[in-house]
Protein backbone atom coordinates (compact mmCIF):
# COMPACT_ATOMS: atom_id res chain seq x y z
CA UNK A 1 0.00 0.00 0.00
CA UNK A 2 1.54 3.44 -0.97
CA UNK A 3 0.88 6.39 0.90
CA UNK A 4 -2.26 7.98 -0.57
CA UNK A 5 -3.59 10.09 2.02
CA UNK A 6 -2.46 13.67 2.07
CA UNK A 7 -3.45 15.98 4.60
CA UNK A 8 -2.86 19.85 4.69
CA UNK A 9 -3.66 22.83 6.95
CA UNK A 10 -3.02 26.54 7.21
CA UNK A 11 -3.73 29.52 8.49
CA UNK A 12 -2.51 33.20 7.87
CA UNK A 13 -0.57 32.96 4.15
CA UNK A 14 -1.36 29.90 3.33
CA UNK A 15 -3.30 30.27 0.58
CA UNK A 16 -0.59 31.00 -1.74
CA UNK A 17 1.86 27.89 -0.75
CA UNK A 18 -1.68 26.02 -0.94
CA UNK A 19 -2.50 26.70 -4.72
CA UNK A 20 1.37 26.28 -5.43
CA UNK A 21 1.10 22.60 -4.18
CA UNK A 22 -2.21 22.01 -5.81
CA UNK A 23 -1.33 23.45 -9.32
CA UNK A 24 2.01 20.90 -9.26
CA UNK A 25 -0.21 17.86 -8.35
CA UNK A 26 -0.71 15.40 -11.76
CA UNK A 27 -4.18 14.89 -12.61
CA UNK A 28 -3.55 10.51 -12.28
CA UNK A 29 -2.41 11.32 -8.31
CA UNK A 30 -2.54 7.69 -6.21
CA UNK A 31 -3.66 9.68 -3.56
CA UNK A 32 -6.75 11.54 -1.90
CA UNK A 33 -6.00 15.19 -0.42
CA UNK A 34 -7.59 16.94 2.36
CA UNK A 35 -7.60 20.47 3.53
CA UNK A 36 -8.17 23.00 6.91
CA UNK A 37 -7.93 26.51 6.19
CA UNK A 38 -8.13 29.04 9.12
CA UNK A 39 -9.68 31.08 6.72
CA UNK A 40 -13.51 33.03 7.46
CA UNK A 41 -15.98 30.57 5.63
CA UNK A 42 -17.02 32.22 2.47
CA UNK A 43 -19.29 29.34 0.83
CA UNK A 44 -17.93 29.03 -2.67
CA UNK A 45 -15.41 31.83 -3.26
CA UNK A 46 -12.99 29.72 -1.11
CA UNK A 47 -13.61 26.66 -2.86
CA UNK A 48 -13.69 28.32 -6.31
CA UNK A 49 -9.99 29.68 -5.49
CA UNK A 50 -8.99 26.13 -4.67
CA UNK A 51 -10.24 24.82 -7.08
CA UNK A 52 -8.96 27.46 -9.74
CA UNK A 53 -5.37 26.27 -8.63
CA UNK A 54 -6.02 22.56 -8.79
CA UNK A 55 -6.96 22.73 -12.61
CA UNK A 56 -6.33 18.68 -12.81
CA UNK A 57 -7.80 17.68 -9.81
CA UNK A 58 -11.82 17.67 -9.35
CA UNK A 59 -12.26 19.64 -5.84
CA UNK A 60 -15.22 19.00 -3.29
CA UNK A 61 -16.38 20.46 -0.30
CA UNK A 62 -16.16 17.70 2.26
CA UNK A 63 -19.71 15.89 3.30
CA UNK A 64 -20.38 13.73 6.12
CA UNK A 65 -20.69 9.80 4.49
CA UNK A 66 -18.69 10.89 1.05
CA UNK A 67 -16.51 8.42 -0.36
CA UNK A 68 -12.52 8.84 -0.62
CA UNK A 69 -11.34 8.89 -3.81
CA UNK A 70 -7.87 9.08 -4.96
CA UNK A 71 -7.30 12.36 -7.53
CA UNK A 72 -9.92 14.40 -5.31
CA UNK A 73 -9.14 17.58 -3.61
CA UNK A 74 -11.62 17.39 -0.34
CA UNK A 75 -12.04 21.01 1.74
CA UNK A 76 -13.21 21.37 5.33
CA UNK A 77 -16.52 22.95 5.33
CA UNK A 78 -17.54 25.75 7.37
CA UNK A 79 -17.96 25.26 11.26
CA UNK A 80 -17.59 21.46 11.19
CA UNK A 81 -14.32 19.79 11.85
CA UNK A 82 -13.13 17.67 8.93
CA UNK A 83 -12.40 13.63 9.95
CA UNK A 84 -11.29 10.58 8.16
CA UNK A 85 -12.68 7.17 8.50
CA UNK A 86 -12.31 4.15 6.57
CA UNK A 87 -12.86 4.76 3.01
CA UNK A 88 -15.36 7.67 3.68
CA UNK A 89 -15.43 11.42 5.52
CA UNK A 90 -16.96 12.15 8.46
CA UNK A 91 -18.13 16.11 9.34
CA UNK A 92 -17.54 16.53 13.55
CA UNK A 93 -19.37 19.24 15.83
CA UNK A 94 -17.25 18.13 18.70
CA UNK A 95 -15.79 21.57 20.41
CA UNK A 96 -13.59 23.86 19.13
CA UNK A 97 -9.95 23.82 19.17
CA UNK A 98 -7.39 26.27 18.98
CA UNK A 99 -10.60 28.37 19.10
CA UNK A 100 -11.38 27.42 15.27
CA UNK A 101 -13.84 25.00 13.39
CA UNK A 102 -12.53 23.45 11.73
CA UNK A 103 -9.35 22.79 13.16
CA UNK A 104 -6.13 21.11 11.60
CA UNK A 105 -5.35 18.90 14.64
CA UNK A 106 -8.78 16.90 14.22
CA UNK A 107 -8.08 16.17 11.07
CA UNK A 108 -4.66 14.87 11.00
CA UNK A 109 -5.44 12.75 13.96
CA UNK A 110 -7.78 11.27 12.54
CA UNK A 111 -6.29 10.64 8.91
CA UNK A 112 -3.53 9.07 11.67
CA UNK A 113 -6.20 6.72 13.24
CA UNK A 114 -7.41 5.13 10.02
CA UNK A 115 -4.38 4.87 7.80
CA UNK A 116 -1.25 5.26 9.78
CA UNK A 117 1.74 5.24 8.00
CA UNK A 118 -0.73 6.13 4.67
CA UNK A 119 -0.54 9.30 5.98
CA UNK A 120 1.24 12.62 4.53
CA UNK A 121 0.44 15.72 6.66
CA UNK A 122 1.66 19.47 5.58
CA UNK A 123 1.39 22.03 7.81
CA UNK A 124 1.30 25.46 5.99
CA UNK A 125 2.13 29.37 6.73
CA UNK A 126 -0.29 30.36 9.74
CA UNK A 127 -0.24 32.31 13.50
CA UNK A 128 0.36 30.30 16.83
CA UNK A 129 -0.26 26.14 16.37
CA UNK A 130 -2.87 24.66 15.33
CA UNK A 131 -1.22 21.54 13.70
CA UNK A 132 1.58 20.67 15.44
CA UNK A 133 -0.24 18.38 18.00
CA UNK A 134 -2.36 16.25 14.93
CA UNK A 135 1.61 15.90 12.82
CA UNK A 136 3.01 14.73 16.31
CA UNK A 137 0.14 12.06 16.30
CA UNK A 138 1.18 11.26 11.85
CA UNK A 139 4.76 10.79 13.04
CA UNK A 140 3.70 8.66 15.85
CA UNK A 141 1.18 6.59 13.72
CA UNK A 142 4.29 5.98 11.01
CA UNK A 143 3.37 8.75 8.82
CA UNK A 144 5.14 11.36 7.14
CA UNK A 145 5.34 15.09 8.24
CA UNK A 146 6.46 17.87 6.41
CA UNK A 147 6.24 21.52 6.99
CA UNK A 148 6.78 24.69 5.23
CA UNK A 149 10.07 26.13 5.74
CA UNK A 150 9.37 29.11 8.33
CA UNK A 151 11.36 31.45 5.67
CA UNK A 152 8.95 31.12 3.16
CA UNK A 153 6.18 31.77 4.95
CA UNK A 154 4.22 34.11 5.14
CA UNK A 155 3.23 34.02 8.80
CA UNK A 156 6.09 31.30 10.46
CA UNK A 157 4.29 30.69 13.46
CA UNK A 158 2.71 27.55 12.78
CA UNK A 159 5.88 25.77 10.90
CA UNK A 160 8.02 26.44 13.80
CA UNK A 161 5.61 25.23 16.14
CA UNK A 162 5.37 22.22 14.54
CA UNK A 163 9.34 21.66 13.83
CA UNK A 164 9.51 21.92 17.36
CA UNK A 165 6.64 19.29 18.30
CA UNK A 166 8.12 16.68 16.53
CA UNK A 167 10.76 15.33 14.28
CA UNK A 168 10.02 16.41 10.58
CA UNK A 169 11.06 14.53 7.33
CA UNK A 170 11.13 18.01 5.19
CA UNK A 171 11.45 21.77 5.77
CA UNK A 172 10.97 23.50 2.52
CA UNK A 173 9.74 25.75 0.75
CA UNK A 174 5.74 25.95 -0.58
CA UNK A 175 6.55 26.25 -4.17
CA UNK A 176 8.84 22.65 -4.13
CA UNK A 177 5.96 20.89 -2.22
CA UNK A 178 3.35 19.90 -4.71
CA UNK A 179 6.54 17.65 -6.36
CA UNK A 180 7.93 16.16 -2.95
CA UNK A 181 4.34 15.32 -2.25
CA UNK A 182 3.79 13.68 -5.79
CA UNK A 183 6.98 11.58 -5.36
CA UNK A 184 6.18 10.73 -1.69
CA UNK A 185 2.77 8.98 -3.25
CA UNK A 186 4.19 6.96 -5.30
CA UNK A 187 6.31 4.98 -2.41
CA UNK A 188 5.28 2.38 -0.51
CA UNK A 189 4.58 3.18 3.24
CA UNK A 190 5.75 2.20 6.03
CA UNK A 191 5.13 -0.28 9.34
CA UNK A 192 2.21 0.02 10.30
CA UNK A 193 2.03 1.53 14.53
CA UNK A 194 0.27 1.15 16.80
CA UNK A 195 -2.05 3.87 17.89
CA UNK A 196 -2.10 5.45 21.48
CA UNK A 197 -5.68 5.58 22.91
CA UNK A 198 -5.20 9.38 23.45
CA UNK A 199 -5.28 10.28 20.03
CA UNK A 200 -8.28 7.73 19.52
CA UNK A 201 -10.27 9.42 22.23
CA UNK A 202 -9.15 13.15 20.92
CA UNK A 203 -11.04 12.00 17.47
CA UNK A 204 -14.10 10.85 18.94
CA UNK A 205 -14.23 14.50 20.67
CA UNK A 206 -13.91 16.08 17.59
CA UNK A 207 -16.55 13.91 16.56
CA UNK A 208 -19.04 15.30 19.38
CA UNK A 209 -18.78 12.41 21.75
CA UNK A 210 -19.22 13.13 25.19
CA UNK A 211 -15.61 13.26 27.08
CA UNK A 212 -16.95 13.39 30.62
CA UNK A 213 -14.54 13.75 33.90
CA UNK A 214 -13.59 9.97 33.73
CA UNK A 215 -12.53 10.19 30.19
CA UNK A 216 -10.40 13.27 30.44
CA UNK A 217 -8.42 11.78 33.45
CA UNK A 218 -7.18 8.71 31.36
CA UNK A 219 -5.27 11.45 29.24
CA UNK A 220 -5.18 14.81 30.99
CA UNK A 221 -4.34 16.21 35.35
CA UNK A 222 -6.20 18.95 36.32
CA UNK A 223 -4.66 22.41 36.72
CA UNK A 224 -5.18 25.80 38.45
CA UNK A 225 -6.50 27.06 34.97
CA UNK A 226 -9.68 28.57 33.47
CA UNK A 227 -11.20 27.51 30.01
CA UNK A 228 -11.69 30.71 28.32
CA UNK A 229 -14.80 29.52 26.06
CA UNK A 230 -17.07 27.84 28.70
CA UNK A 231 -15.13 28.63 31.98
CA UNK A 232 -14.45 24.96 33.26
CA UNK A 233 -11.80 23.69 34.60
CA UNK A 234 -8.57 23.04 32.67
CA UNK A 235 -6.36 19.63 32.21
CA UNK A 236 -3.20 18.99 30.67
CA UNK A 237 -2.64 16.50 28.34
CA UNK A 238 0.00 14.26 29.51
CA UNK A 239 1.56 13.69 25.69
CA UNK A 240 4.97 15.62 25.90
CA UNK A 241 4.80 17.75 22.88
CA UNK A 242 2.85 20.40 22.57
CA UNK A 243 1.94 21.52 25.65
CA UNK A 244 -1.84 21.19 25.42
CA UNK A 245 -4.86 21.67 27.89
CA UNK A 246 -8.68 20.04 27.42
CA UNK A 247 -11.56 20.87 29.68
CA UNK A 248 -14.22 18.76 30.25
CA UNK A 249 -16.48 20.45 27.66
CA UNK A 250 -13.77 19.61 25.21
CA UNK A 251 -12.19 22.82 24.04
CA UNK A 252 -8.44 22.28 23.42
CA UNK A 253 -5.77 25.24 23.25
CA UNK A 254 -2.16 24.70 23.08
CA UNK A 255 -0.29 26.91 25.34
CA UNK A 256 0.37 30.07 23.11
CA UNK A 257 -2.91 29.59 22.25
CA UNK A 258 -4.00 29.80 25.40
CA UNK A 259 -1.58 32.53 26.68
CA UNK A 260 -2.93 34.83 23.49
CA UNK A 261 -6.09 34.63 24.72
CA UNK A 262 -5.91 34.90 28.53
CA UNK A 263 -3.87 38.49 26.98
CA UNK A 264 -6.81 40.03 25.18
CA UNK A 265 -8.79 39.12 28.25
CA UNK A 266 -6.27 40.59 30.77
CA UNK A 267 -6.05 44.04 28.47
CA UNK A 268 -9.51 43.73 28.60
CA UNK A 269 -9.87 43.47 32.81
CA UNK A 270 -7.33 46.53 32.49
CA UNK A 271 -9.33 48.63 30.22
CA UNK A 272 -12.61 48.31 32.72
CA UNK A 273 -10.10 48.90 35.70
CA UNK A 274 -8.84 52.27 34.09
CA UNK A 275 -12.17 53.21 33.21
CA UNK A 276 -13.76 52.95 36.48
CA UNK A 277 -10.53 54.32 38.35
CA UNK A 278 -11.26 57.63 35.79
CA UNK A 279 -14.36 57.78 36.55
CA UNK A 280 -13.70 57.33 40.23
CA UNK A 281 -10.84 60.28 40.57
CA UNK A 282 -13.69 62.33 38.15
CA UNK A 283 -16.25 62.08 40.97
CA UNK A 284 -14.32 62.93 44.02
CA UNK A 285 -13.07 65.90 41.85
CA UNK A 286 -16.05 67.48 41.85
CA UNK A 287 -17.13 66.50 45.20
CA UNK A 288 -13.63 68.41 46.31
CA UNK A 289 -15.07 71.30 44.34
CA UNK A 290 -18.69 70.92 45.88
CA UNK A 291 -16.97 71.10 49.21
CA UNK A 292 -15.00 74.45 48.43
CA UNK A 293 -18.47 75.86 47.13
CA UNK A 294 -20.19 74.96 50.03
CA UNK A 295 -17.68 76.20 52.97
CA UNK A 296 -15.86 73.11 53.92
CA UNK A 297 -12.58 73.16 53.18
CA UNK A 298 -10.83 70.14 54.82
CA UNK A 299 -13.42 67.52 53.19
CA UNK A 300 -12.43 69.47 50.06
CA UNK A 301 -8.62 68.81 50.62
CA UNK A 302 -9.58 65.30 51.40
CA UNK A 303 -11.47 64.67 47.96
CA UNK A 304 -8.41 66.14 46.42
CA UNK A 305 -5.76 64.00 47.67
CA UNK A 306 -7.97 61.18 46.62
CA UNK A 307 -8.64 62.30 43.35
CA UNK A 308 -4.49 63.08 43.14
CA UNK A 309 -4.49 59.18 44.51
CA UNK A 310 -7.12 58.06 42.17
CA UNK A 311 -5.08 59.59 38.79
CA UNK A 312 -1.68 58.25 40.02
CA UNK A 313 -3.59 54.37 39.80
CA UNK A 314 -5.03 55.69 36.57
CA UNK A 315 -1.51 56.30 35.17
CA UNK A 316 0.21 53.22 36.42
CA UNK A 317 -2.58 50.72 34.22
CA UNK A 318 -2.04 53.12 31.42
CA UNK A 319 1.91 52.41 31.51
CA UNK A 320 1.03 48.49 31.63
CA UNK A 321 -1.30 48.86 28.96
CA UNK A 322 0.90 50.68 26.81
CA UNK A 323 4.23 47.52 27.84
CA UNK A 324 1.73 45.26 27.09
CA UNK A 325 1.10 46.07 23.34
CA UNK A 326 2.68 43.59 20.82
CA UNK A 327 3.12 43.32 17.24
CA UNK A 328 -0.70 42.13 16.03
CA UNK A 329 -0.81 38.80 14.04
CA UNK A 330 -0.80 38.75 10.21
CA UNK A 331 -4.97 39.13 9.15
CA UNK A 332 -6.14 36.17 7.51
CA UNK A 333 -6.34 36.07 4.02
CA UNK A 334 -9.63 36.11 2.57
Amino acid sequence: MNRDIIAIGGSSGATAPLKQILGRLPADLAAAVFVVLHIPARGIGILATVASAAGRLPVVQAESGMVIENGHVYLAAPDHHLLLSRDHIMLGRGPRENLVRPAIDPLFRSAALHYGSRVIGVVLSGALSDGAAGLTAIKQCGGVALVQDPADAIADEMPLRALEATTVDLCIPGAKMGDVLSDLVREEAGTQLPVSPEIRLEVEIAAGERIGSDGLARVADPVPLTCPSCGGVLSKLKMKQPLRFRCQVGHAYTADVLASEQESKVDEALRVALRIIEERAELVHRMAEDGRHSGRPAVAQMYDNRAVEYREYADAIRRVMLQSIGPKAPEAES
